[in-house]
């Protein structure tokens, strides 16, 4: 189980054909995001798509295209990546598949931010992120000081993780039950997991958040490629190892709780794209922001267009979706492993 489950150091170096992979899911993102754009109720063809963005568009068009449509397409592309990259980084922190926000309990963490938000009557953007940052710190931190001995560990962490996001699942439920109707409707709703509604304000204020936190990001891949290294061969080279780590969980908890202060907890995303982008690079381990990002990006949004066209005159919450790929995504990885070894 040790040989499926652990991730050791790898070198990883962005090759010719590193850039054209990145190349290739760059092209495949914005090919969904067109569509994004293209398909509805009312269908508009790629060119007046472009001509959409233009000063003189058919106003018809700008309000559909621009409006209404181009928020929430972005928004699955952008929000895609943040959590592809906060699953590489819990992942690179555990050194193991399963580490990411998912599992130990941050999205949960949020989640209970976010309704502790609700019943005390607050709403908006600001509000919610507000509540997801610090429902999702407050989770880590608890994860952290538990799963601390001596260093932190990474298979202790998703042990400890598994049963603190148990433990709030469970008191999420329990607010839930005791709100009055218009309370757990909107948590209901928004715990859903959903890009429906989504306006630039929203997309705005998020995405800066998130360009502000990634400006860490070179710094930190310096340091975690120390650390695969060991953490003894580490602190030989200046790396302390404890301060990275804490930076890292902060950084990971920030970018996953920015997504669920504006959709709602979306699962599965920030599991899978650090482990497709290394099957696709052919690594066994490493953190690799472009392509964790990359494929985030591509996820969530060919998710979110299963869950406006897939059902006719239905639409679905795009957490559903990314639920059920998920469970047909690791019934898979359990199969292949289980045949390798």
């Amino acid at each position: 189980m040790s040989g499926v489950l652990r991730l050791g150091p790898v070198s990883r170096r962005f090759s010719p054909r590193d850039a054209g992979i990145a190349a290739a899911l760059l092209l495949l993102v914005a090919v969904l995001t067109l569509l994004g754009l293209s398909l509805g109720e009312r269908p508009v063809s790629a060119d007046r798509v472009l001509a959409a963005f233009l000063p003189d568009a058919e106003a018809l068009d700008r309000m559909v295209v621009v409006e209404w449509r181009a928020p929430r397409a972005f928004a699955a592309a952008v929000f895609g990546a943040c959590l592809g990259i906060s699953g590489g980084l819990f992942q690179a922190l555990t050194r193991n598949p399963l580490g990411s926000p998912d599992i130990i309990g941050l999205n949960t963490g949020a989640y209970s931010g976010v309704l502790c938000v609700i019943l005390l009557g607050g709403s908006g953007y600001a509000a919610f992120a507000a509540g997801a940052v610090g429902g999702g710190v407050l989770a880590a931190g608890l994860v952290y000081l538990l799963a601390y001995s001596s260093g932190l560990q990474g298979f202790r962490l998703i042990v400890v993780g598994i049963a603190v996001s148990a433990f709030l699942s469970s008191a999420n439920s329990w607010f839930v039950v005791k709100a009055n109707l218009d309370e757990a409707m909107r948590a209901a709703v928004w715990g859903a997991g959903t890009l429906n509604g989504i306006r630039w304000p929203q997309l705005l204020a998020a995405g800066t958040a998130a360009l502000v936190l990634l400006c860490v990001l070179p710094w930190l891949s310096r340091r975690i490629a120390q650390l695969e290294l060991g953490e003894d061969a580490a602190r030989v080279r200046g790396v302390r190892a404890e301060p990275v780590k804490a930076v890292l969980v902060l950084v990971g908890v920030a970018l996953t709780a920015l997504v669920t202060a504006v959709t709602g907890p979306i699962a599965f995303i920030a599991l899978a794209a650090p482990q497709i982008a290394r099957r696709i690079r052919r690594e066994t381990s490493g953190f690799d922001a472009v392509g964790a990002a990359l494929v985030g990006a591509v996820l969530l949004s060919g998710a979110d267009l299963l869950a406006q066209h897939a059902l006719p005159d239905s639409a679905l919450p795009v957490g559903a979706v990314t639920v059920c790929l998920g469970g047909a995504y690791l019934v898979w990885l359990l199969f292949t492993e289980n045949r390798r070894s």
